[in-house]
C-alpha cells in the first residue's frame, strides 16, 4: 500500500448460554474482572497491551504495518443467559457513534464471540455487524475475529468481508488469530476481491470433545494450513457453542480466497473431514461416584484433575453447584480441593468472621438448577483473598484478575480433608493463580476440582496424572439430547449420531 490507511477497531465479547438464569446486563460489561472493562477510546490500546486478546494480536500485526488505528470500544461480560436489550443497545449505539464521528475509515476490524445471543436478536454480532455495515457502505472492509465457540451464522458472513476464527481450545491464540486478520484485511485495502464459502455441520457436539489437545479436533486443525493453497487465503473451523437455542446454532467451516472454485472446494474438502469424524465426537463421562473412586485409586505424586464440566461458569454455567462437593465429602477425599464456588454472600462472611474462625452455613446451591439444594456444614476459615492477582498461565496472560472477596474454606469432617473455594465472581479457574492466591499450591493436592470444562488443561494438564470429565447437575449440558431447543433448524442431530431434532 502506498500511504497509511485509517482503520477503525474494537470488540465485543460475549457467549451466550440461553438455557441459563443469569442475563449479561451493561455492568457486567463496564466491570472488570478476568480482563479489561468495558473501555474506549487510546486507553484501550494500553488495556490491550500484552494480552492474549484478539484485539492485540490485530493492533501489533497493522501498526508493525504502519497502518493508522482509530480505537472504537471494546467490552466482554462473562458468559451468562441472554445480552439485555439495554446492555446491547447501548454498546451498539457506542460503537455507531465513536464509527460516525471519525472524519475517515478505510477499513474496520472486530474482535468479536459468535455466540451472543440478546434478548432481542438470536444474532447479536449479526446484528452489530448490520448497523456498522449500514454506516460505511458496502465497500468499506469488515474484517472480524471469532471464537472457536462461534455459531457462524449468514449476517455475520453477510456483513464482514472476511473472518478469522481461533484454532485452539484451550484457547491458547487468541491473539495470533487477530494478528491472522491483518493479511485478510491488506487484501482487501489493495482492492482484492475475497470469495466466502460456509458449510454447517449437520450434528452438534458438546465441549469437552471440542478440545484440540486430541482427536477428532487436533487432526481437523492439523490440516487447516494444508488446504490453504492457490486462491485460498484462509479457511477455518467454528465447533460451534450447543446450549444456545437459536436457529443457526451448530459447528460450521469458513474459507474465504481470491478464487471462488477453490475456496469452495475446499470447504466441501473440511465438511467432509469433519462428518466422517461424527463418531469420534463422542467423548467419555463420569459421574461424581465414579470419577472420586477412581481418582482416589492414584498412586502417583500428581493430583488427579475433575472438571465439573456442566457448572462452568465458562459456558454459561452458575458455579454454584455442589454435586460434585458433596460426593468428594460422602467419598471422604482427602488433600482434595474444588474451585471456584461462586458465593458472594459466604465469600463477604467469611471476611467478616476472619481467618481461623469457624463458620456454619450454608454454600452455593442458589441460582444453580432446579433440584440442586446449598450444601451446610462446618466450615473452618483458612485463608481469605481480595480476588486481586496475575494470571500465569498461558491462556490469560499477564491478565489482571479483580474478583472481589475469595476464601479458603475446609469441610470440618472426621472422615474426609476437603476444601472449597468460595469466590464473589462467576469466573472459571482456568488457572493455578486463582488456587494459589488462597495459599494453595495446587501441584501438592490428591484431587483438583475445576468449574471448567476445557480451558483448565492449558495450565492443569501439566501437573495432572490423569483429568476426568464429570457430569454433576450444571446448567452447561455435556449431552445434548436432554435440551429443550425451541428455535433450532430441524434435522441437527443432537449429538454426535445422536437423533435428528424435530
Amino acid at each position: 500500500m502506498s500511504e497509511p490507511k485509517h482503520i477503525a477497531v474494537g470488540g465485543l465479547q460475549h457467549e451466550t448460554n440461553t438455557f441459563a438464569p443469569h442475563l449479561a446486563s451493561y455492568d457486567a460489561f463496564a466491570r472488570a474482572d478476568s480482563w479489561p472493562p468495558l473501555i474506549s477510546g487510546e486507553a484501550l490500546f494500553e488495556a490491550m497491551s500484552g494480552l492474549n486478546i484478539p484485539l492485540e494480536g490485530f493492533i501489533q500485526a497493522a501498526s508493525e504495518a504502519g497502518q493508522i488505528l482509530h480505537p472504537l470500544n471494546w467490552s466482554s461480560a462473562e458468559p451468562s443467559g441472554y445480552v439485555t436489550n439495554d446492555a446491547f443497545e447501548r454498546i451498539s449505539t457506542l460503537f455507531c457513534e465513536q464509527l460516525q464521528a471519525l472524519d475517515r475509515v478505510d477499513a474496520i476490524y472486530l474482535d468479536l464471540h459468535g455466540a451472543m445471543v440478546t434478548e432481542q436478536y438470536q444474532d447479536g454480532e449479526g446484528e452489530l455487524l448490520k448497523r456498522l455495515r449500514a454506516i460505511v457502505g458496502e465497500h468499506t472492509p469488515i474484517v472480524i475475529s471469532l471464537d472457536l465457540h462461534a455459531n457462524v451464522t449468514r449476517a455475520m458472513l453477510d456483513y464482514s468481508d472476511a473472518m478469522t476464527i481461533y484454532r485452539t481450545y484451550p484457547h491458547l491464540d487468541m491473539a495470533a488469530c487477530g494478528a491472522r486478520a491483518w493479511p485478510l484485511m491488506q487484501e482487501l485495502l489493495l482492492g482484492k476481491k475475497l470469495y466466502k464459502a460456509m458449510r454447517k455441520i449437520p450434528f452438534l457436539f458438546s465441549l469437552p470433545s471440542q478440545c484440540t489437545d486430541f482427536d477428532p479436533c487436533k487432526s481437523i486443525y492439523a490440516r487447516l494450513p494444508q488446504l490453504q493453497t492457490s486462491g485460498v487465503e484462509n479457511i477455518d473451523f467454528a465447533t460451534g457453542f450447543p446450549p444456545a437455542d437459536i436457529e443457526e446454532c451448530g459447528a460450521a467451516v469458513v474459507a474465504c480466497g481470491s478464487d471462488a472454485a477453490a475456496v469452495e472446494l475446499a470447504a466441501d474438502s473440511l465438511l467432509q473431514q469433519v462428518v466422517a469424524a461424527e463418531a469420534d465426537f463422542a467423548y467419555p463421562l463420569l459421574t461424581p461416584d465414579e470419577a472420586l473412586q477412581r481418582a482416589m485409586r492414584n498412586t502417583s505424586d500428581k493430583p488427579v484433575v475433575l472438571a465439573d464440566a456442566q457448572d462452568n461458569p465458562g459456558a454459561g454455567g452458575t458455579s454454584d453447584t455442589t454435586g460434585l462437593l458433596e460426593a468428594m465429602v460422602a467419598n471422604h477425599a482427602r488433600q482434595a480441593v474444588i474451585a471456584v464456588l461462586y458465593d458472594p454472600e459466604v465469600a463477604d462472611a467469611a471476611h467478616r468472621a476472619g481467618s481461623g474462625a469457624i463458620l456454619e452455613t450454608s454454600i452455593g446451591g442458589r441460582s444453580g438448577p432446579v433440584g440442586v439444594q446449598p450444601y451446610h456444614a462446618r466450615f473452618e476459615i483458612e485463608a481469605l483473598g481480595d480476588g486481586r492477582f496475575t494470571y500465569t498461565g498461558a491462556m490469560n496472560r499477564n491478565s489482571k484478575a479483580r474478583l472481589g472477596n475469595m476464601a479458603l474454606l475446609r469441610v470440618v469432617d472426621d472422615h474426609s480433608e476437603v476444601r472449597v473455594i468460595v469466590g464473589s465472581s462467576r469466573t472459571q479457574c482456568l488457572d493455578q493463580a486463582m488456587i494459589r492466591h488462597l495459599g494453595i499450591e495446587p501441584a501438592t493436592q490428591k484431587i483438583i476440582a475445576v468449574k471448567s470444562t476445557v480451558h483448565f488443561r492449558a495450565d492443569f494438564d501439566a501437573i495432572a496424572a490423569e483429568t476426568l470429565v464429570v457430569i454433576a447437575p450444571g446448567i452447561h449440558p455435556c449431552e445434548l439430547s436432554g435440551l429443550d431447543y425451541r428455535r433450532l433448524r430441524a434435522g441437527v442431530r443432537l449429538g454426535p449420531l445422536g437423533p435428528e431434532h424435530q
